[in-house]
């Protein structure tokens, strides 16, 4: 193993995913581990790379996450995907999108030490308020973002409205529901309250601009309904899709959809 990058991640040999791909261990600046994988566009049009942040109990080898990388590769950008904290091969716990945004940063400034001028960032659910709350609080850094999609995402916290988001409290909030996390959702979670509460996403996006930003969700959401996309897209300088037909995340977002956000996302 051979570090690189100021000690801020560590090469492993393992296979490729595509040509020139590659994986590494990053280290957040709260020194926890994440796994990344980064894969060059086969027809690179761009300089910039796109930096995907999955949703809870998602990863960076999820088939959902594995399309979204390749239809954005196939837009000429090059990807780098990650596992949160708690999630994957990384180390820590999941912290519901708080200390995310270190993870993200992580990913953000190896695409720049790899060589990008440009980065943007877009996240699914979870993943979605992470890449707004990162924006606004990195925006004056090496690990920020030149232009922000979140898809799915919140727009408040302690959500309770839809009976999935209910499921998901219980599975937080309780030791019952962590354990159903950890050996059947394959999520590490945080036992921990946040102390102190985080910013929200809302409050978040009037802090982002002049960064290009994009907020897309589905009338068919069933975890966040219409009123977290407007209520985002009302609080800043945001274009907003609102997508007929669509579902939740990463999952629900078809290649069409896809192609859109990774040419807004190269073009922004």
């Amino acid at each position: 193993m051979s570090s690189e990058g100021e000690g801020r991640f560590h090469m492993v040999d393992v296979s490729l995913i595509t040509p020139g791909s590659r994986r590494a261990m990053l280290r957040t600046d709260d020194d926890v581990r994440i796994e990344a994988v980064y894969e060059p566009s086969p027809t690179p049009v761009t300089d910039t790379a796109v930096v995907v942040a999955h949703g809870f109990t998602g990863s960076a080898d999820r088939p959902a996450v594995r399309r979204a990388a390749r239809v954005f590769a196939e837009r000429g950008a090059a990807v780098i995907t990650f596992s949160f904290r708690g999630h994957g091969a990384s180390g820590g716990l999941s912290t519901l999108g708080d200390r995310e945004v270190l993870d993200l940063t992580a990913a953000v400034r190896w695409a720049r030490e790899l060589g990008h001028a440009r980065v943007a960032t877009v996240g699914f659910s979870m993943g979605g308020s992470v890449v707004l709350r990162h924006a606004a609080l990195a925006r004056e850094t090496d690990g920020r973002a030149d232009a922000v999609a979140a898809v799915s995402a919140p727009a408040r916290w302690y959500y309770r409205g839809t009976a999935p988001m209910r499921r998901l409290h219980w599975v937080v909030t309780r030791p019952a529901g962590r354990l159903v996390g950890r050996y059947g959702l394959r999520t590490r979670i945080d036992s921990r309250a946040w102390d102190p509460v985080p910013l929200s996403p809302v409050e978040a996006v009037p802090l982002i601009a002049p960064t290009p930003l994009l907020i897309v969700h589905g009338d068919r959401d069933a975890y966040f309904p219409l009123d977290h996309p407007r209520m985002l897209a009302g609080a800043g300088e945001a274009e907003l899709w609102l997508e007929r037909g669509m579902g939740h995340a990463e999952n629900a977002a078809d290649e069409e959809l896809l192609a859109r956000v990774g040419n807004w996302l190269t073009r922004a």
